[in-house]
């Protein structure tokens, strides 16, 4: 079974509410009390996606603040660590203010500007993390910054916070 960075956007009162209890962080988890539309599967991208935005040049700061928006420092509920669903990594959040600094670094970068860096890159610490894809890579890896740069950018206008997971 492949292992996936999972993203919920929920509201603040949502969010306190899986603090407090780890069944409703599991429900959360489970892809059941969040609209299907308020989830976001990042696969494995987010370890290319990192790298990528390294390769374009984003200062210590800016890459500090992305880094964030896949995991968060901040644990949802500690006991929830036990559910059989987690793997080694906690759940996480990032608070709505943290949201939408995520959002902002975010649109630092085009879609374009990932793409031109990718088309360029003989990086090989790119072609490591992404052996096994086929087709256009810099279109495949621009359509996914694309689409979590979407995500975050919904999650800051409607002010919501993000949970992390892997599933």
């Amino acid at each position: 079974m492949a292992v996936t960075q999972q993203l919920a956007r929920v509201t603040a009162m949502q969010l306190a509410a899986c603090r407090r209890s780890v069944a409703e962080l599991d429900e959360l988890c489970s892809f059941r009390s969040a609209p299907r539309y308020d989830y976001l599967d990042l696969n494995w991208w987010p370890a290319t996606l990192e790298r990528v935005w390294e390769l374009t040049g984003a200062d210590t700061a800016t890459m500090s603040v992305l880094r964030r928006g896949f995991g968060s420092a901040d644990e949802v509920n500690p006991a929830y660590r036990d559910y059989p669903t987690v793997w080694e990594h906690p759940v996480t959040a990032v608070e709505p203010d943290q949201v939408a600094e995520v959002a902002d670094a975010l649109r630092t970068m085009t879609p374009g500007a990932v793409h031109a860096v990718v088309s360029s890159s003989r990086d090989r610490a790119l072609a490591e993390i992404v052996p096994d894809v086929t087709g256009d890579l810099a279109e495949i890896v621009a359509e996914q910054h694309a689409i979590l740069r979407q995500f975050y950018d919904e999650a800051a206008r409607r002010r919501l916070a993000t949970v992390l997971w892997w599933d």
